[in-house]
């Protein structure tokens, strides 16, 4: 970890430097694939039916594939320092889902658990990969319990780390300010940009002001557009919830959550842990929504252990 922390404070500390000289958001987009490639990472790009997909790739092209989904309102940026790891022995793929980071945005479209899952299912069959191990957070946990229940032929494995999808003994301050009309997920300020951090992470991730005003400006250009897409997930988490489909997936899950969350209440972790036939179920007790960012190397080391006890020789 200690490695991986020093080569991306290296990364920001060139980047800080050279600010005087570049425009700030391509400054940025340089650190960020600056660090994608220290990691291990390259980006790449698909259409699949008329859909762009902006994707990382990593690891041993000829191992098992782990496909890892963010959650709502974030990208593929937030998982290389948890899946360079897992690259080490499994070969990585870290999509931008629809309607996020550098894919497809299209306001005329449904962006529902389901029809994500669909477009997934296409994602992985143009990448020509016939069985999957999938890991989500939050909104990205939301779509692969729907992919497990619809595929699970196309699954080797599922990790849920603060999984949207089921609903919990105990209602989170996300859920109860949305039945007052609100969403705490978008921003109308920069300055409310540091107030989201703090809501999704127990201790948020340090990062320069430079990098920080680039998030900001870029969550303040789409907050309308991802307004549209919050509240029929809301509505389809409180109405639709899969409390009682989680006897049909037999696919080995691993369940990890953040005891702190303040987005999706950690009650949810027990219901996922009575309903899922074969499960294993971790609560780490100094963090909020984001393990992959708040505690990655050993949030990713549970991962990987699972990754191993249910690989292909197994089945």
């Amino acid at each position: 970890m200690t490695t991986v922390v020093l080569i991306v404070l290296a990364a920001a500390v060139v980047a800080l430097l050279l600010f005087r000289y570049l425009n700030p958001r391509l400054l940025v987009r340089w650190l960020f694939l600056g660090t994608r490639r220290l990691l291990g990472f390259r980006t790449r790009v698909i259409d699949v039916d008329g859909v762009t997909w902006s994707y990382l790739e990593g690891g041993p092209a000829s191992a098992e594939t782990v496909v890892l989904l963010h959650g709502f309102g974030g990208d593929k940026d937030n998982w290389p320092l948890y899946a360079w790891r897992l690259g080490r022995e499994y070969h990585i793929i870290i999509p931008d889902l629809p309607g996020f980071g550098e894919s497809s945005k299209d306001p005329n479209v449904a962006y529902d658990g389901s029809t994500q899952a669909a477009r997934l299912r296409r994602f992985i069959d143009e990448l020509q990969l016939e069985r999957v191990h999938l890991g989500g957070n939050s909104m990205g946990g939301l779509i692969a319990l729907r992919f497990a229940l619809v595929y699970p032929q196309r699954l080797l494995s599922l990790a849920l780390l603060n999984s949207a999808g089921v609903l919990g003994s105990k209602r989170s301050e996300l859920e109860l300010a949305a039945a007052r009309g609100e969403n705490l997920l978008t921003v109308s300020t920069a300055a409310e940009y540091d107030e989201l951090l703090s809501f999704v992470m127990r201790k948020p991730t340090p990062l320069p002001g430079v990098v920080k005003q680039v998030m900001a400006d870029n969550a303040l250009a789409h907050q309308e557009f991802w307004d549209s897409i919050f509240w029929p997930l809301r509505e389809e988490m409180q109405n639709r919830p899969m409390n009682e489909q989680l006897g049909d997936i037999k696919t080995p899950t691993l369940v990890i959550w953040g005891r702190h969350d303040r987005l999706i209440d950690v009650s949810c972790c027990d219901v996922l842990a009575a309903g899922l036939p074969d499960n294993e179920c971790l609560v780490f007790e100094a963090i909020g929504h984001l393990p992959m960012l708040e505690t990655p190397g050993e949030s990713s080391a549970a991962h990987l252990a699972h990754l191993r006890r249910n690989a292909v020789a197994t089945f």
